[in-house]
């Protein structure tokens, strides 16, 4: 993914940035492009390159910070989505030491990219003056900004720097949240929920609370705690199963369980299982299955995936599944044997274990 992304900043939009650019100030132009396609620029991965950007927007623009500000502003509106993520990164990286501009000109950008990285400083260097700025965001007209509130302050926002302080004690996020519980847009709902799952890694029974606090309220908070608590429900948390009404499975066994032995590296992996009781029907199942890959350190690491969630009527019914092992940039392969393991509410009822095959060196 990212490695797809990097390739946005090609010269087609490197040309539309100059452009906009030259129509709010004096600028170079061409020496800017020279600057930004340096000796070094097809080394650099994505956020490198957007950094990189980032500086050289400093050193072409003139002015002081707040008139840089003035320049990129209006040309910001111009751009969207992650490829626009440098004007944040730009009060990010100039901007701590002015808090005012800096707090006004994350709210602009945050509506066409995310100020959700950028955010992160001002949190940990002004915490309760920028709290207390969160929670006005959250009454803002713009969705956008709305999330802001919940996503900058997430605890363990993935590809950003860790919040400490938040994740010995969320207290502080929490009338953020509880004013977004019920927010018309999804995007904002989700970000809640997000951020709660964040929590639930650190402080469990503040989400265990919270879960038993709000489920059956509205159907936004019930879809918010079902996605907040899916770390819980891997884990089996016996509070938050009980929540859901899922009882240990007893009665239910797994029969004809069969995978795929040897995969090559790289390979496709399939296995399939039938469920069974001996009662009328099974009820209320989720359905998951662990796999134990093994590592570099020839140690296995456990990971759960999801099969499903229903309400099972019948005494018997047939699963079948396959996963891929196509390296990853989040996940890499190691060949030897791994192990599968099939999970009934939270319980893993059999396991299997298969060889993942070495990678084949190619041919001269």
């Amino acid at each position: 993914m990212a490695e797809q992304l990097k390739h946005v900043y090609d010269k087609a939009f490197i040309a539309k940035l100059c452009d906009l650019l030259e129509k709010q100030t004096t600028f170079d132009s061409q020496a800017f492009t020279l600057s930004v396609f340096n000796r070094d620029w097809e080394s650099f991965e994505l956020k490198q390159r957007m950094y990189h950007i980032t500086q050289q927007l400093n050193k072409f623009i003139s002015g002081d910070y707040q008139q840089q500000l003035e320049v990129l502003i209006p040309v910001s509106t111009q751009f969207g989505g992650f490829e626009a993520m440098f004007f944040p990164d730009f009060v990010e990286q100039y901007g701590l030491d002015d808090y005012a501009a800096s707090i006004l000109a994350l709210e602009h950008f945050t509506k066409y990219s995310s100020s959700e990285f950028a955010v992160r400083p001002f949190i940990e260097k002004y915490p309760c003056k920028m709290m207390l700025q969160m929670k006005a965001w959250t009454q803002s007209e713009d969705h956008h900004v709305r999330r802001l509130a919940s996503e900058g302050c997430r605890p363990r926002l993935p590809w950003a720097k860790a919040l400490p302080a938040f994740k010995q004690n969320p207290s502080i996020i929490l009338p953020i949240l509880e004013a977004l519980k019920n927010d018309p847009s999804e995007y904002v709902r989700k970000s809640v929920a997000n951020n709660l799952n964040d929590i639930s890694k650190d402080n469990p029974d503040v989400v265990i609370n919270i879960a038993w606090q709000w489920k059956g309220k509205t159907t936004e908070t019930d879809w918010i705690i079902k996605h907040a608590c899916r770390s819980l429900l891997k884990q089996a948390q016996p509070d938050i199963m009980s929540l859901y009404g899922y009882q240990p499975p007893n009665h239910i066994e797994i029969i004809d369980f069969d995978c795929t032995k040897q995969i090559e590296f790289e390979g496709n992996f399939s296995f399939s299982f039938q469920l069974s009781t001996n009662q009328k029907s099974m009820g209320l199942c989720r359905l998951e299955f662990a796999l134990y890959f093994m590592k570099k350190n020839n140690k296995q690491t456990k990971k759960i995936f999801k099969i499903s969630e229903s309400n099972i009527q019948q005494s018997t019914k047939f699963i079948s599944k396959t996963f891929s092992f196509i390296t990853r940039s989040t996940r890499r392969y190691y060949a030897g044997q791994h192990s599968l393991g099939i999970i009934v509410n939270g319980f893993e009822k059999r396991k299997l274990h298969f060889i993942l095959g070495k990678k084949k060196l190619a041919k001269n």
